[in-house]
């Protein structure tokens, strides 16, 4: 009896068990797959709001460096640097994507004329970055897009001196 008793206990200890298991695994599956449907939907920026950004920093940029804020010029090279990166990891369905690396000498230029606050090494490099964006839209169909050095700053209620 006591072998009957203890049978029929272990069925039932390896029935709730399995039960118990396959409870979990569906609970388990169902989270997966809200989780995989709230990262399918979740926001992302697309290419053309990477692409302002880059933009803005560029005029910003430009007048950090010609009134030798390096300090200033180097945090916007790096937000220019952060949307590339951006793009490269957000954008991978874009063709446009596989040209971005177009950009890197003149981005390592610039960084170069940053670092040893040159002001002529700034502005060759930096006409060279603002070509090499032109560039790289004429080789994605987006010649229409033509970016220039800046004449007017972006923002009116920044000052582009260095600290004072």
């Amino acid at each position: 009896m006591k072998y009957f008793l203890f049978l029929a206990a272990l069925i039932t200890a390896v029935l709730f068990s399995c039960n118990h298991s396959a409870t979990n695994k569906l609970a388990l599956q169902q989270r997966i797959d809200s989780l995989d449907y709230k990262l399918a939907h979740t926001y992302k920026p697309g290419f053309g709001e990477f692409m302002t950004g880059v933009q803005t920093h560029h005029a910003k940029l430009w007048f950090a460096g010609q009134n030798q804020n390096w300090e200033l010029a180097g945090f916007e090279i790096n937000e220019i640097k952060e949307s590339i990166n951006g793009i490269r990891e957000y954008c991978t369905d874009r063709y446009e994507t596989g040209s971005i690396g177009i950009i890197d000498p003149a981005m390592d230029s610039i960084s170069s004329a940053i670092q040893h606050k040159s002001l002529s090494q700034f502005k060759s490099s930096y006409v060279l970055l603002t070509n090499t964006c032109n560039e790289c839209h004429r080789a994605t169909s987006h010649a229409f897009n033509v970016i220039k050095i800046p004449d007017t700053p972006p923002f009116s209620n920044q000052d582009f001196k260095a600290g004072q």
